[in-house]
């Protein structure tokens, strides 16, 4: 079967930054890929460019078997997308929507009344599709602006961050509306920063960091390489941090802000309890102590050396909707 998505060598740079260093890149159809990493690592400039919303400097890509340099109108023909921000208008219906961008993608009045029907039933918005927009909940715009893109019956859709802003049932509910989609045979190539999300729908996972895919694989493949159990122990007075983790040894990650520390174990329960004697021992206040298994968020801090919140000066302070 040939890729949904496959690059070699692709280049972009704005000014001195490389937004995407070399990256290479192959996604297999039939599957969700979710591709991670920290805020200015190259998710979006990648996403504008499958797209075709950015130019390469460098490098060939092929999505759905067109290649983007020369076959730009079968890419867009190919792919749905939706950006960050839900871009829906809240003075017409739900159903006026989809049918306004169903007409643009070229439907006959009956085709887009076929297409709008089809889409809001698949989002479970068949009741609220004769209301107003601006009567809708985050959520249920969220999930509008998805439709938006599914008019169009693409064979990829693509997903800069979706679920941005969204409360956490609404954050559940677009998850739902996602999963359907995939049932229903939807390819779907999605950048998130919530690791949870991407645990939950991904197929495979891809990590990017300063323009370059660093790993890809399933959850579980990317969470063996972050070690096995770890240690999460949270104090009860930030001051202690550095002194206690100066007693546990091997370089923990400190999280300032919750009073918390982590760190790889390799003896387990046993282990765990000698660590955090220690710190009894030192007069030090554990608030909660606990032994877990890696998670996404490990297999971040182990191949980037920084959270998926970081920020530096790179191209992805800027959004989809933004000219290329």
């Amino acid at each position: 079967m040939e890729p949904m998505l496959e690059a070699t060598g692709l280049t972009k740079t704005y000014g001195q930054t490389r937004a995407l260093d070399d990256l290479d890149l192959t996604v297999a159809g039939g599957q969700v890929f979710a591709l991670l990493g920290p805020n200015g690592a190259g998710k979006t400039t990648l996403v504008r460019t499958i797209a075709t919303l950015a130019r390469l400097e460098k490098g060939t890509l092929r999505v759905a078997g067109h290649d983007v340099r020369t076959e730009g109108a079968q890419v867009r023909r190919a792919i749905g997308l939706a950006g960050q921000f839900a871009a829906v208008e809240p003075a017409l219906t739900g159903r006026e929507n989809l049918q306004m961008v169903a007409r643009l993608f070229g439907h006959t009045r009956r085709g887009a009344r076929d297409a709008s029907d089809r889409v809001l039933e698949q989002l479970g918005l068949t009741d609220a599709g004769s209301r107003p927009v601006r009567t809708y909940s985050g959520g249920m715009r969220r999930r509008l602006d998805l439709g938006a893109s599914l008019v169009g019956a693409p064979r990829l859709l693509l997903l800069d961050e979706p679920t941005t802003g969204l409360d956490p049932r609404s954050r559940t509910e677009l998850w739902a509306a996602l999963e359907d989609l995939v049932a229903q045979g939807t390819d779907v190539v999605l950048t998130t920063q919530y690791l949870d999300e991407a645990d939950r729908l991904a197929d495979q996972i891809g990590i990017i960091d300063h323009g370059r895919l660093v790993a890809v694989g399933t959850a579980n493949e990317l969470k063996s390489r972050a070690g096995q159990d770890v240690l999460d122990v949270r104090l009860a007075d930030s001051a202690d941090l550095d002194r206690a983790a100066g007693l546990l040894g091997g370089e923990p990650t400190i999280d300032r802000a919750d009073r918390r520390l982590t760190a790889p174990l390799t003896g387990g329960a046993t282990e765990m309890l000698h660590r955090a004697g220690a710190l009894t021992e030192a007069g030090i206040a554990i608030a909660d102590v606990a032994l877990r298994r890696p998670t996404l968020d490990d297999v971040f801090l182990s191949l980037t050396g920084r959270p998926t919140d970081d920020t530096d000066d790179t191209d992805d302070t800027g959004t989809l909707e933004e000219s290329a």
